[in-house]
């Protein structure tokens, strides 16, 4: 028989935590109030719980106690008052009771809605603790972002995630995925979004903050998770805040030539837009949920080898569960109003046009047009062979349809297929030719011709047929890392004395 999940109310949880004689910490929280502690203190108990609670809410009271930091809702204040108050609970109860109590921190610095509802609602929490009396400490840290249009449901909001992360460290930190499902209990996501989250310390010694952050995406608590290139969890809004965007997306299984000379050669271009140029840009790579779960479930190896090599060759990554372009460049505009980029290939062109991904709107294509090339958004194209387009077109497929493939030399003077002359369906053709003479569409210009005949889908089967041919199809570092990792199927040769 199954477990069937006991879903406990707030308080219920609130309570079983003060029941527990060996948990014993300090609250510490700024901005909406001391949400999280109130609960603990309605539910009962609490004295057995709360050591201490502050809500340090003037800037000059706060700088005194915690120190400066540039902002006072980001990381680095959250990291700060978790330091301060665990050092105090330590250094004034450790003689006392350390021998009996696991002590916790739980800490917030948030930013809730205003009078006039003009800021950003959003924060950072998050709790350090010990799994065993005198044991280290571990943390948890996530930002939040609160949807609901009052101040008071905000603050409501902020209690229960609060409660859910205290509850969630002492009963669920051997299991981080149960963890990440309990953040959203009595909530919904359309009232808190989750969209960073890492773990640190013994506790967690195994777990991959990666994986733990694509669980997010997975199991509805944001759409976008997004990691630097030494594989390190960023927040989103603090990488893109007011920068210009240019984002290619593609399956990078693996990455290829072409992959890069497409966002290079699209840089290049973006860069030198009027509205761009002076400002700072930030560029990624972006892989869809969809992608990552093609044949129905999520091989974690096999995502964690995309982020690596993207990350080998300097690319910040980002998984999204956005399948329409329309919806990726709208969170975009979250965070900033600059000029945004999208680097795509022909094929990727023809799906943006393709009307059945929009019945679900009422205004249909015309209505995700107008969402997708609002506020100066533009689409950059890269050119296709000729014979791979015809493939295309044929199979839904590039290089690759019924096993057989496109020879390198069968391209030697082959046509391009580009922006300006792909063929577009008779109905939809004044809508294309707007866009284009607009500049809402542009060709990607400077690419190199010689790789056109390169792709993911072909690289990967000579990996895995052992066709050694596939190294000439991926950049030097790209190589070396799929042979010395062993990555997508990949086999070293036998040498003759081992043969």
């Amino acid at each position: 028989m199954s477990e069937q999940k006991e879903l406990l109310t707030t308080n219920r949880k609130a309570l079983q935590v003060n029941l527990e004689e060996r948990m014993y910490g300090t609250f510490a929280e700024i901005g909406a109030g001391q949400e999280v502690a109130r609960v603990f203190f309605q539910a009962g108990g609490a004295s057995g719980t709360i050591a201490k609670s502050i809500s340090a809410y003037d800037m000059a009271f706060s700088d005194a106690i915690y120190g400066k930091s540039p902002r006072y809702v980001s990381q680095e204040r959250l990291s700060l008052m978790l330091d301060h108050e665990y050092g105090l609970l330590h250094e004034r109860l450790a003689a006392l009771r350390g021998e009996r109590s696991t002590f916790f921190v739980f800490a917030d610095t948030v930013s809730a809605r205003n009078f006039k509802g003009t800021n950003e609602a959003h924060g950072w929490m998050g709790i350090r603790f010990q799994t065993e009396p005198g044991g280290p400490t571990s943390d948890i840290i996530l930002h939040v972002r609160m949807w609901d249009k009052e101040n008071v449901l905000q603050q409501q909001a902020l209690g229960i995630i609060g409660v859910n992360v205290v509850y969630g460290a002492f009963f669920y930190h051997a299991d981080p995925e149960k963890f990440i499902q309990s953040l959203l209990d009595n909530l919904s996501p359309d009232r808190i979004e989750v969209d960073m989250l890492k773990f640190s310390g013994p506790a967690f010694a195994n777990v991959d903050n990666r994986l733990m952050s694509l669980c997010l995406v997975q199991h509805g608590l944001t759409n976008a998770v997004m990691f630097g290139p030494s594989g390190n969890v960023l927040q989103p809004s603090e990488v893109l805040h007011k920068k210009a965007i240019l984002v290619e997306r593609g399956s990078f299984r693996p990455v290829t030539h072409v992959n890069v000379d497409m966002l290079n050669c699209a840089t290049a271009q973006f860069v030198q837009e009027p509205a761009v140029k002076g400002k700072d840009v930030v560029v990624l790579m972006e892989i869809t949920m969809n992608n990552l779960l093609a044949d129905g479930q999520l091989d974690a190896q096999d995502f964690l080898s995309r982020v690596d090599l993207l990350g080998d060759i300097g690319f910040t990554v980002l998984i999204s569960n956005y399948s329409e372009y329309y919806r990726l460049t709208s969170y975009f505009r979250r965070y900033t109003k600059e000029m945004i980029g999208v680097a795509m290939g022909i094929n990727n062109l023809l799906e943006i046009f393709n009307e059945k991904y929009y019945e679900n709107l009422e205004g249909g294509i015309l209505e995700s047009f107008g969402r997708l090339f609002r506020n100066s958004v533009r689409l950059y194209i890269y050119p296709m062979r000729q014979e791979a387009y015809d493939k295309y077109l044929a199979t839904g497929q590039t290089a690759v349809a019924n096993g057989s493939t496109i020879p390198a030399h069968a391209f030697a003077s082959s046509v391009l297929i580009t922006a300006k002359n792909v063929h577009m369906e008779d109905h939809l053709r004044n809508l294309y030719d707007h866009l284009l003479e607009n500049h809402y569409i542009d060709c990607i210009i400077g690419f190199d011709r010689d790789i056109l005949h390169i792709f993911s889908r072909e690289v990967l089967r000579r990996i895995q047929e052992r066709d050694a041919t596939w190294e000439e199809m991926v950049p030097p570092l790209v190589a070396s890392a799929i042979k010395k990792r062993g990555l997508f199927g990949y086999v070293a040769p036998q040498s003759a004395a081992t043969a």
